[in-house]
């Protein structure tokens, strides 16, 4: 038996009520308009019929003022006896709660205090809330119950409504910007069958059919440029991906980005793109390219900085990093360096998580404005093309914005032989200890030798970019239902 609160059981009382005058849960109502298009009507257009949640009401004897909601806007009605007429007022007076659903039908008006308002003629009950709406619904306190009980957060919160309405909207943009710059859209295995495209540790499942071990998608990567190879020209995937990490302020194991792949380009024709993409995203959804982040301003229009990744680290490390393959020969220098202690250094079991623990601690967390990070050491990107003049390096770029990687791009390797030896060098830092390393993938290496264009591809993490843009916390902010530890 359920625990109810008294208001919880004046509810239901009132529910048994309205199933004697009514069915309480109708099987639908006929709209003319939604609200947010009500209130663009002229005064006096009638016959208007909308729908939503209510949120307020001041009952005050024959005449009451709602205000009614959708998730997009919200309206006052005008609920007078003498126009609804009597009985249907009664009902409403006596048994419509805060949290309830109706819909009206009547006229357009503007009251005398400058309030565009539905004259109510006809209304009818749509569904009763049998729990009443938190009384408040912010602040660090309700924070995990933001999370469990989202539907409440958005109903009560005009913030997590423009969000998340934000984020809907940005999915609308994204694939006119993708299929105006000539992009088509595919859909790749969430299910595979090996562990390829990105460094990160993976989830594992069976497949019960073909009794085999299969892995959840930490990336498309690979099967994308499998479509360049197959001569799609310009590709993308809006894809879930999953890896079985740790959880902080912007990781969660299961995240959405969208990844690219052009035919014909290099990074610094990627470089030139996302700024575009990005500019037209915030225009798009900000209306300027000037966002919050902090307490501080950054304009995304204005000139992106360029740091050398193999300078920056070398400076702040104070010795040549980049020619030492060996792991406990880079362990031990960097502890010489005094810049980090041999516990700090415990869980890092290859030169590749070396290298990225140092870098993410003195570099990236140390830049603010948007900056195009590149020139990354080859033993961290191994599906990334080798510089030309230097194959220690290779042709990638990340841009950081804040401290954090709003993207991840290359010119991609397209040389199968390189592609096999970095393969056999992951499974050298695997054997290490090394879970973050990719297997070697042969349907990969296959259509690679079947000849690939030059490509660049990037990858942008859209809970992150909703992180940037709405000036989020946390990346549980962005998500709508993220996951929680189930309630003992």
């Amino acid at each position: 038996m359920q625990n109810l609160s008294e208001q919880e059981l004046v509810r239901r009382q009132k529910l048994e009520e309205i199933s004697k005058v009514c069915n309480p849960y109708p099987s639908k109502f006929d709209r003319t308009h939604k609200i947010s298009e009500a209130r663009e009507l002229e005064d006096n257009t009638k016959d208007v019929s909308i729908a939503g949640r209510v949120m307020f009401m001041r009952k005050m004897g024959k005449l009451s003022f709602v205000r009614i909601r959708d998730i997009e806007s919200s309206i006052q009605l005008k609920i007078e006896s003498d126009v609804l007429g009597e009985e249907k007022y009664e009902f409403f007076r006596k048994l419509i709660d805060t949290g309830d659903f109706i819909g009206v039908g009547g006229t357009i008006i503007t009251t005398q205090t400058g309030e565009k308002s539905l004259s109510v003629e006809s209304l009818e009950f749509l569904g009763k809330a049998l729990r009443p709406l938190p009384e408040k619904f912010h602040g660090l306190t309700d924070t995990e119950m933001k999370y469990r009980q989202r539907y409440v957060d958005i109903i009560m919160n005009e913030d997590s409504r423009e969000l998340f309405l934000g984020r809907s909207k940005f999915y609308y943009f994204l694939r006119n910007f993708m299929n105006d710059n000539g992009f088509l859209e595919v859909e790749t295995p969430i299910i595979q069958t090996a562990v390829s495209g990105a460094s990160a540790k993976p989830f594992f499942t069976h497949h019960n059919a073909l009794d085999i071990d299969c892995n959840l998608r930490i990336a498309p990567e690979c099967y994308l440029k499998e479509c360049n190879a197959a001569g799609y020209d310009r590709v993308y995937e809006v894809a879930k991906c999953f890896r079985n990490e740790g959880m902080d302020p912007q990781h969660l194991q299961e995240f959405t980005q969208i990844e690219w792949y052009a035919s014909y380009w290099d990074f610094e024709k990627n470089i030139e793109f996302f700024q575009k993409f990005m500019r037209k995203t915030a225009m798009y959804l900000k209306g300027t390219t000037q966002i919050t982040v902090g307490d501080k301003t950054i304009d995304l229009g204005a000139n992106w900085n360029r740091v050398n990744y193999v300078d920056a680290l070398t400076k702040e490390l104070g010795f040549e990093f980049i020619n030492i393959e060996d792991a406990e020969e880079l362990r031990s220098k960097i502890i010489e360096s005094k810049k980090f202690s041999a516990a700090d250094l415990e869980e890092c079991a290859s030169t590749a998580q070396l290298i990225d623990y140092c870098y993410k601690r003195l570099v990236r967390a140390n830049i603010f404005e948007p900056t195009i990070m590149y020139n990354y050491p080859t033993v961290l990107k191994p599906l990334a093309r080798h510089n030309d003049d230097n194959d220690k390096v290779v042709d990638v770029f990340q841009v950081i914005i804040a401290g954090s990687e709003i993207c991840n791009a290359y010119s991609e390797l397209v040389n199968p032989s390189i592609q096999r030896s970095n393969f056999e060098e992951q499974l050298k830092q695997k054997a290490q200890g090394d879970d973050e390393t990719m297997d070697l993938d042969e349907d990969y290496l296959s259509a690679m030798e079947q000849g690939m264009p030059p490509i660049s591809g990037l990858g942008v993490g859209i809970d992150r970019l909703m992180m940037l843009l709405y000036n989020a916390q946390s990346v549980r902010d962005v998500v709508l239902f993220p996951i929680m530890k189930r309630d003992e």
